[in-house]
């Protein structure tokens, strides 16, 4: 295909030609038109967009003229011979340890190398090459590392970074290959493979701009505009108003089974035995014997993943009046040992929520993206390479629970956690009490959670004057709440849960849990 074009003026007819030739040979190629890499020099192939934007992106800040291969938009690479070559030392550790080391990623964890050849030799070459000639300790891309990790750690601004590389490369002997730009930066760490999706969302929480909606300007639920407002009350076009961020989570799962040591972890709970009979794994609760159970094809491979997932709100400014919220979501994989499991480079944050205000309720429709995700791993992921076994096979997995504290619990399950009827297990029978001076709502029905013949039962002084004699309620079935919200009666229930467009998950027995934190802050002191 004709790149002539790339480097023609911007105004010419050559140019708009050529763009809508790519375009069009991405969508070919890609079989999609909202998820595609913009290759802008802005963006340097790091963002996916969908066609409308990326036509812009590629006329108002050009096309990166460096992107000869259209590798990322599955154009067939020219094999050279750097590309064959081994990753591996004689030792058995990867040379790029030191980058799982800065940014808390295990071995092998580099993206789909090969998908992408031509980035893969690019990563070979700076791995190799010493940031100046007679450094033995450092490598361009080791040096690279440590510095972006230094500006995530301390939160430098690009220009601020791009001054410290400025500023490195003059303290250095001549002939370093220090980068000179966040730019050059950014396009040597993007073949590591940690993309991830900058997402328009609507500012009162309606929408995101995906799908149908990609080249929407206005909410079509509130009609506010998609774009960031300015002081003086005029419309920054191109700016937006509210950014999610998203990071897919299967091509990192696909890494995970690309470590050898990391795949024969995963797989760890399929040889383990309860001696004791006692639950000192969720491998050893009901919700993992449904899925078993159940679907036999899903339990009989112990490759699928079960996963948890975490969510919860902070202020990550250290003043307390600012009101600026931040949500992250957080995949945790059961597969692996406890000793592995809560590790922090094994913790996977997938969305990024931030705003002057807390999602609240509408959470949902932040979780979109990875619901789509989480249904795809559950139809199967083909081609997923093993390197413990050395096989390619279908990933799947599914998600377990989530674990949160109270209120975030009532938001992710749509469940009612104040006021009258606040308790998820008692629904319309919880047996609150409102205090006559203290104007507050409690709640002293707890003790029918107790063996029948226990003291506290037929104490009546040390609670609220009377004895206990009920049995504790039946939970709901996740069929039962189903159907409760999908027929309006939703006294107890806010809302449908977008969870339940998991095809598995009405049928989990524990769907919802609080973390430990919570309850022994709370209960237990």
């Amino acid at each position: 295909m004709d790149k002539s074009w790339m480097h023609s003026d911007r105004r010419s007819k050559a140019y708009e030609f050529g763009v809508e030739a790519f375009l069009n040979f991405a969508v070919e190629n890609l079989l999609t038109t909202t998820h595609i890499r913009c290759p802008c020099v802005k963006c340097v192939n790091l963002k996916l967009f969908g066609v409308g934007i990326i036509r812009d992106h590629v006329y108002f800040n050009g096309i990166d003229q460096s992107y000869k291969n259209w590798t990322f938009h599955v154009e067939p690479w020219e094999a050279t011979t750097n590309a064959s070559r081994n990753v591996e030392e004689d030792d058995g550790h990867s040379r790029y340890s030191f980058v799982s080391e800065e940014i808390d990623m295990d071995d092998n964890d580099f993206g789909d190398f090969g998908s992408d050849p031509y980035e893969f030799a690019n990563v070979i070459g700076d791995g190799d090459q010493p940031v100046y000639p007679s450094c033995r300790k450092y490598t361009k891309l080791s040096a690279l590392v440590k510095l972006y990790n230094l500006k995530a750690k301390h939160g430098m601004s690009d220009v601020c970074f791009t001054e410290l590389l400025i500023l490195q490369g003059d303290l250095l002997p001549e002939g370093n290959t220090i980068p000179t730009s966040m730019y050059e930066a950014k396009k040597t760490l993007c073949a590591l493979g940690l993309s991830y999706e900058k997402m328009h969302a609507c500012p009162n929480d309606c929408i995101l701009y995906r799908k149908k909606y990609e080249d929407s300007t206005n909410c079509p639920t509130c009609g506010i505009s998609r774009w960031k407002e300015g002081k003086d009350s005029i419309l920054k076009e191109g700016v937006p108003a509210k950014v999610v961020w998203y990071f897919p989570p299967i091509p990192r799962f696909k890494r995970m089974f690309q470590s050898h040591e990391t795949a024969k972890s995963l797989t760890w709970h399929a040889a383990r035995k309860s001696i004791d009979g006692q639950m000192s794994h969720p491998a050893d609760s009901p919700s993992w014997k449904l899925l078993d159970d159940k679907w036999p094809e899903f339990g009989n491979e112990p490759r699928n993943l079960r996963l948890a997932l975490s969510s919860d709100g902070f202020n990550p400014h250290s003043s307390l009046s600012s009101r600026y919220s931040c949500w992250p979501v957080i995949l945790v994989t059961y597969n692996l040992p406890p000793w592995l499991c809560m590790k922090r480079k094994f913790m996977m944050l997938t969305l990024l929520i931030s705003g002057p205000k807390q999602p609240g309720n509408d959470i949902d429709v932040y979780l979109e993206p990875l619901i789509d995700d989480l249904k795809s791993l559950w139809v199967g992921i083909r081609g997923v390479y093993d390197a413990h076994n050395g096989e390619y096979f279908t990933l799947r997995a599914a998600l377990m629970w989530t674990i949160n504290d109270f209120p975030a619990y009532g938001n992710l399950s749509g469940c009612v956690v104040k006021g009258y009827k606040a308790c998820p297990i008692c629904g319309d029978d919880t047996p609150s009490h409102r205090l006559k001076n203290g104007h507050k709502i409690c709640y002293i029905g707890h003790r029918k959670w107790l063996p029948i013949n226990h003291p506290y039962r037929r104490q009546r002084a040390a609670f609220n004057g009377k004895p206990e004699y009920g049995i504790p309620p039946e939970p709901l079935t996740g069929e039962e709440v189903l159907h409760m919200v999908e027929n309006g009666d939703r006294v107890c229930w806010k809302k449908k849960s977008i969870f339940f467009d998991l095809e598995y998950w009405k049928y989990l027995p524990v769907r919802h849990a609080l973390d430990v934190m919570h309850i022994e802050k709370n209960v237990l002191r």
